[in-house]
């Protein structure tokens, strides 16, 4: 059991807990929550023992082992997989000392320790857990000086988790992790067999789990049971009611103040007015909650261009002439809400940087909208800013004709206000820097917008204003994340991107999820065994293909009046009587590029129907 007993801390003055307590039964999984800057590591860092407190007492009990991830781990000649065996400091110490013993009993006791620990098997559950989280067998067997630093804090994440501490204190793990690393992660926690508490601002993990949150609100730390969606609600329902009992009480304030205020000179109601001056100074005072700081993301939006934005015809891409993707036929449109998914090293990464023009193909065709802008934020972008730089200067740089107050006015537009704006980049968080990044991607409203990771380091506030701020863009949007709320609530086009093809992935994300923890992802092709006959679609399937139907008929809606407005131009005397012949040209060519659209929408709608059909829909 951890127990946190009235316990104060400050930093530079600024007190971050006051006599706050706590108590996390033995085995809980626990999600710690609470506003940037709150004091969340910091408490992690009490809890180990690294800072001294002010006040108060942490205990746990004796010989308890804390475990978690503080930075990756060197770039040495040793593999992986001896690595993760090493982070148990008790079973390697066994091991040599079985090598060297020669008296009897202790190579007896050493033995039937390792026994008990399942020092025998330890290689199979290193393996299991660095599969788990994205390296293969070949892998493993390599030095860590062989993988880049973000994969290295992926080992340092397995030899605390194959350690087993007995308690386990995670900060934001899944921010180096990929969504098929993220669900395992999940998995994984959930049958940890001693007490976790995780720092995270994944909705998914914390829905999924864990099994209490902690909030550490106003220096303070509450325990609410049960996953992140009913702590939300009870919340909600707390600020609710708490607004509501601050209002009638200011009320009621309000009136016994007037009542003092009127007659507290008049003699014959001298005595009633201390009465009532009594009864406010007695009054506790309820004080209403907080609200949260708005956060927001305000993307410009781009203008209309004729479908498709990008056509992908027999397309093959990669680096030093060697290809990583094949086969590529694939067609995006602006109103395409697309998310990438499949394991790291499958080729996601590669194919953004195909569709922002920052790798060329290397076979095949890739058709273009001649005004198409594309932005492009992956998360090393955020670590090639300037830090010795203000987001102002990043901004100025970028516009240099621009006033600087409308400068100005674009950093508040995503959440960067006065304070952020002339602050050096190295003195920002993660979740600014972030802002940053995103800003300077989307300045020039691009068509299609590709975001590799957008919500590292971004707070719970900012993830569902970044989801308010897709829903409203009105360009296209490419996804690859690990955050599979932002997914669900964002994407309605699924690709999967596995073994050299990108194919799209006709089931839903909850499907995928399960499929990854079933270990199927990796099932070698082949064609499954017949079948007596063809069972019914399952509702959710149904569902999905109304879906693609009302879709399609959303674009064919679309289309139309592109038409229409086209075909308008066209038929006005104005344009043939200005003497531009190549205006009418222009425009003639558009008319035929929506046409060409609107004959493939059509075909995709009759498709889509004889599907839903199909099915019985």
């Amino acid at each position: 059991m951890l127990r946190i007993d009235d316990i104060s801390y400050s930093v530079e003055g600024r007190p971050l807990l006051e006599h706050a307590s706590a108590v996390i039964p033995t085995g809980h999984k626990v999600g710690l929550v609470g506003r940037n800057g709150s004091g969340k590591t910091t408490l992690f860092r009490l809890i180990r023992g690294e800072l001294t407190l002010e006040g108060g007492r942490i205990t746990l009990p004796e010989r308890a082992r804390i475990g978690g991830v503080a930075q990756e781990v060197p770039a040495s000649d040793t593999s992986l997989l001896d690595t993760v065996l090493a982070a148990d400091t008790e079973r390697a110490g066994l091991m040599a000392e079985a090598e060297t013993a020669d008296d009897p009993h202790r190579i007896a006791e050493v033995q039937t320790r390792l026994a008990d620990i399942d020092a025998w098997s330890a290689e199979a559950r290193a393996s299991a857990i660095l599969k788990g989280l994205g390296f293969d067998d070949a892998e493993q067997r390599m030095p860590c000086a062989s993988f880049s630093g973000g994969w290295r804090m992926r080992v340092a994440l397995a030899g605390v988790l194959f350690a087993q501490p007995d308690l386990l204190l995670l900060d934001e793990p899944t921010n180096y992790l990929d969504l098929e690393g993220a669900v395992w992660l999940e998995s994984y926690l959930a049958r940890y067999p001693h007490s976790v508490i995780i720092i995270s601002h994944d909705r998914g993990l914390l829905n999924r789990a864990v099994g209490a949150i902690l909030h550490l609100e106003n220096r303070k730390l509450t325990l609410y049971q049960g996953p992140y969606d009913q702590f939300a609600r009870q919340r909600a329902e707390q600020r609710a009611v708490q607004s509501a009992m601050a209002k009638k009480q200011q009320a009621r304030r309000d009136h016994l103040q007037s009542f003092v205020d009127r007659f507290r000179a008049k003699a014959s109601k001298a005595r009633q007015a201390q009465a009532r001056i009594k009864m406010l100074e007695k009054m506790e005072i309820i004080t209403a909650p907080e609200d949260a700081a708005k956060q927001v993301f305000s993307f410009p939006q781009p203008d209309d261009l004729s479908p498709p934005i990008i056509a992908l015809e027999g397309g093959e891409v990669g680096y030093g002439g060697r290809a990583v993707l094949r086969q590529l036929n694939l067609r995006i449109d602006q109103d395409d809400r697309i998310a990438l998914l499949g394991r790291n090293g499958q080729g996601k990464s590669t194919l953004s940087k195909l569709l922002a023009g920052r790798l060329p193909l290397l076979a095949g065709r890739m058709t273009t909208s001649s005004k198409l802008r594309v932005g492009y934020f992956a998360q090393h972008q955020v670590d090639e800013l300037h830090v010795d730089e203000s987001p102002l200067q990043h901004i100025r740089r970028a516009r240099p004709e621009e006033a600087p107050s409308k400068l100005r006015a674009r950093l508040a537009g995503f959440g960067l206000l006065a304070d952020q704006a002339e602050t050096e980049v190295g003195r920002l968080s993660g979740g600014q820097k972030a802002r940053l990044s995103l800003l300077l991607a989307t300045l020039d409203a691009p068509h299609l917008l590709i975001l590799d990771e957008p919500t590292n380091h971004l707070d719970m506030e900012s993830r569902e204003a970044l989801v308010e701020a897709l829903a409203e863009y009105s360009g296209a949007v490419i996804l690859v994340s690990h955050d599979m709320h932002l997914l669900n609530l964002i994407a309605d086009r699924l690709w999967l991107v596995k073994d050299g093809r990108v194919a799209l992935y006709d089931d839903d994300l909850d499907a995928y999820r399960k499929m990854l923890l079933a270990g199927d992802d990796k099932a070698p092709d082949r064609a499954p065994p017949p079948k007596p006959a063809a069972p019914r679609p399952s509702r959710e399937a149904i569902l999905a293909l109304r879906a693609e139907v009302r879709k399609c008929e959303d674009r064919l809606e679309k289309l139309n009046q592109m038409r229409s407005r086209l075909a308008e131009k066209l038929a006005d005397v104005a344009l043939y009587e200005s003497g531009k012949a190549g205006e009418v040209e222009i425009w003639q060519k558009k008319y035929a590029e929506v046409m060409d659209g609107l004959d493939r929408a059509e075909f995709l709608w009759l498709v889509a129907q004889e599907r839903l059909e199909a099915a019985g829909g």
